[in-house]
């Protein structure tokens, strides 16, 4: 080759490779006898092995990336029994002392609100 010349890339088809691989897996083969045998150089052949055995791995991974995700199941839960609602536990009880005077006053807790009215008046 001229010194002014480029090298030619060589470019392999996909069967070739795969022939190429196939005999460098063999049992007791070598990876430079096998590209000795096919005219190149054995890091390229050692290349194309190590890319076949990666590939697959990347094409799970891609096909598991790319697989949407189904939506989450419907998970039914048990919830407890409305509670009843709050008893009256009884009365408002206002125990009141003046002096050694004392009373005891109580009104239904219903009416709470008129209660808080009677007690404002009676301190205000």
């Amino acid at each position: 080759m001229h010194p002014n010349e480029k090298a030619k890339r060589r470019r392999h088809t996909a069967e070739f490779k795969a022939a190429a691989i196939a005999a460098a897996r063999r049992p007791g083969a070598s990876v430079a006898a096998v590209a000795l045998e096919r005219q190149m150089n054995a890091n390229l052949l050692r290349k194309w092995i190590k890319d076949a055995e990666v590939a697959p791995a990347i094409a799970r991974f891609v096909a598991e990336v790319d697989r949407p995700t189904p939506p989450p199941a419907f998970v039914p839960l048990k919830l407890p029994a409305p509670s009843a609602p709050a008893r009256e536990e009884g009365p408002i009880r206002v125990h009141i002392r003046k002096g050694r005077s004392r009373i005891t006053i109580e009104w239904p807790a219903t009416a709470a609100g008129s209660c808080a009215g009677w007690l404002r008046e009676l301190l205000g």
